[in-house]
């Protein structure tokens, strides 16, 4: 007996997101549906409760870890071994046929299984041709898929698949997170029971939609429909047309469900909340397959998106939006007359070396970029991550199979050897062999195996007491905050150096968590000396020791400083001269770098720039620390290595 899922009725809150899937349910031409909300949101909860309102349908839910042969179909081993006789066995796109494909964590769906699927729900058939087999069988379903924006946002082209578009917010209001609390451990002490006291609900529901899908065919759309839909998908910058189709079908399912037989304006504005936003051509944190994850207490809702909001008001805030930080900038210019300059007898001038936290600035949106990429072979690259490449070892996930092509054999893929040596078993027992099956040289096949390529930032910040003028460290702290949230997303592990007074010192060892490294980032003081050398070499000792403890990482190193130098000299050397020679011997190791200048005063003396030509790496000034500055800066760099 199946346990019972949390029932549809029962959940607190999401009515957008229950109309979403209610309508989809009710009128499978929408195109399906996408999720997309921080986690905890009831995202999956909803959608295998929706089984029980389905009108006969199943959920078939898509894992991330499934392969090509059990997406698609195979041979049935156990008819070919019995019988010797291919015959092909039903793959989860065969089985959605009439049903609901649901596929949890879309945005981090591997690219060979995305396009299957997508070609699948375009033609509404599943074409099998592999191991012997040719099959084309039907394959109509329902494709809704959740995600969570943190995690990365989903590309352009297959966000344009689904017909509509769901925020799930989490709820704020304290009495109803109690309720849901209350609700949730009323399940959890007896499943069945809590399902059968909704039971009742959830039959009244599953009758509604049985009968709108039968009136479904009654609405009418007339052209005055058409033209009005049109107008609205226009209005919002849709792209395609998808949008208005998407809009038109939804409209048709909103009035059958409330037993009309024609589709109004009303039901059109409804439908436009759902059916345009996602494929709008306006800036959205969800169509740039490269933006980072917005912030969830600044983000419009969908609804805002929609076009019967008016113009006006949405151009109005922009104003305001760019006012704001200029009247910051034409403050911190009434300083740059009193900025200090880089070294005076081995000793820093200007601001007093006391330890000082300064608070970060406020973080903005980047776009991807991107390091260099290891010797090992591309497979495509996924949503907000590392590409993937096609591993030369037995490690990484098991993606598909080949023939293997001489010497010795390893890494063998059971599964499709004993497919290949299926069909042959009747004629080799009959030879006289003992074994229940056969396996000969040429039934061999082995793993295909796709792991990502690792890729690893340390980032090496100037805390010293040159930082505190002009505001510089506010600014760096936001910059690398916002850095940090992209690497989140590309699942780069980070470290952090920082050095200041005497010494250089790790403050954060390499890790995949962006909250310690926030954490640490914020709390950093800033006063005393520049030991730039230091910094420097402490950065090549951990990048030298990473890649020789994991060959397969690419250490990159961002340094965040002005280039300024201070403390004793040691013999006829300069700390500047010294930071020279570490420079030097991290650019002839050919470790990729770059320098984030943060030096803005009224007089310039291009430190960075000298520091650079022992590097090898890139420079990219503060005034260019902008949405796209600094991220196409080192985007271009890697990409020319």
């Amino acid at each position: 007996m199946r346990r019972a899922v949390f029932p549809f009725t029962a959940v607190i809150g999401q009515r957008e997101l229950k109309n979403a899937i209610i309508w989809n349910i009710v009128n499978p031409a929408i195109g399906g549906l996408l999720v997309s909300g921080e986690k905890g949101t009831a995202k999956s909860t909803l959608v295998r409760g929706a089984a029980e309102i389905a009108c006969g349908m199943d959920i078939i839910e898509v894992p991330l870890g499934v392969t090509e042969d059990r997406l698609v179909g195979a041979a049935d081993c156990a008819c070919a071994i019995q019988h010797g006789v291919r015959r092909p066995e039903k793959g989860l796109l065969g089985q959605a046929d009439g049903n609901i494909l649901y596929i949890d964590e879309v945005n981090l769906l591997g690219d060979h299984i995305t396009s299957a699927i997508l070609q699948t729900a375009g033609n509404r058939v599943n074409i099998v041709e592999r191991e012997g087999i040719s099959l084309t069988q039907s394959s109509s379903f329902i494709l809704i898929g959740s995600m969570n924006p943190e995690e990365g946002p989903l590309r352009g082209h297959f966000l344009d698949r689904f017909g509509l578009f769901v925020e799930a917010a989490g709820c704020r209001d304290i009495t109803a997170r109690t309720a849901i609390i209350e609700e949730r451990l009323k399940y959890e002490e007896d499943p069945l029971l809590y399902a059968r006291q909704f039971a009742d609900e959830t039959a009244l529901l599953r009758e509604k939609i049985s009968a709108a899908r039968k009136a479904l065919s009654l609405v009418t759309i007339t052209e005055n429909t058409i033209r009005l839909a049109a107008a609205l998908a226009e209005e919002a910058g849709a792209e395609g047309h998808r949008g208005e189709i998407a809009l038109i079908e939804t409209a048709r399912a909103i009035a059958a469900l409330e037993a009309r037989k024609t589709v109004n304006i009303e039901d059109l504005r409804e439908a436009a909340k759902f059916a345009l936003p996602h494929r709008s051509t306006a800036p959205s944190p969800h169509r740039d397959a490269g933006e980072a994850p917005p912030d969830n207490n600044k983000q419009e809702k969908p609804e805002d998106t929609s076009p019967n909001e008016p113009h006006d008001e949405r151009e109005a805030e922009e104003p305001r939006q760019e006012r704001g930080p200029q009247k910051k900038n034409d403050n911190d210019t009434a300083d740059v007359n009193s900025a200090d300059s880089p070294v005076q007898n081995g000793e820093e001038c200007g601001p007093p070396a006391d330890d000082d936290i300064e608070e970060a600035g406020e973080p903005f949106v980047i776009r991807a970029w991107e390091f260099p990429d290891s010797a090992a072979k591309k497979t495509g690259g996924g949503s907000g991550r590392r590409e993937r490449v096609i591993s030369e070892d037995s490690r990484g996930r098991y993606i598909k199979y080949r023939i293997p092509r001489g010497g010795k054999t390893s890494d063998i893929a059971f599964d499709a050897t004993v497919r290949a040596a299926a069909p042959f078993q009747p004629r080799r027992r009959q030879s006289g062999a003992k074994t229940f099956i056969v396996i000969e040289k040429e039934d061999l096949r082995v793993k295909v195996r796709e792991k990502r390529s690792c890729g690893c930032i340390i980032f090496v910040v100037d805390a010293s007491a040159s930082m505190g003028a002009n505001r510089r460290m506010r600014e760096v702290k936001a910059a690398i905050i916002s850095l940090l949230s992209l690497s989140y997303q590309k699942r780069d592990r980070i470290g952090m150096i920082a050095f200041r007074k005497e010494s250089a010192e790790i403050i954060l060892g390499v890790t995949s968590s962006v909250e310690l490294a926030q954490k640490r980032l914020r709390d950093l003081p800033t006063g005393g000396k520049t030991p730039l050398a230091k910094g420097l070499d402490l950065a090549y000792e951990v990048v030298m020791g990473l890649k020789k403890r994991e060959p397969e990482l690419t250490p990159e190193i961002v340094l965040v400083s002005d280039g300024r130098a201070s403390g004793k000299k040691r013999g006829q050397l300069t700390p500047f001269d010294e930071a020279l020679l570490a420079a030097e011997r991290i650019g002839n190791q050919g470790i990729h770098i770059v320098v984030i200048d943060t030096e803005n005063d009224f007089i310039k003396f291009h430190l960075c720039d000298r520091l650079n030509e022992k590097l090898h790496g890139t420079v990219i000034g503060m005034d260019e620390l902008k949405a796209e500055g600094i991220i196409e800066t080192i985007g271009r760099a890697a990409a020319g290595r």
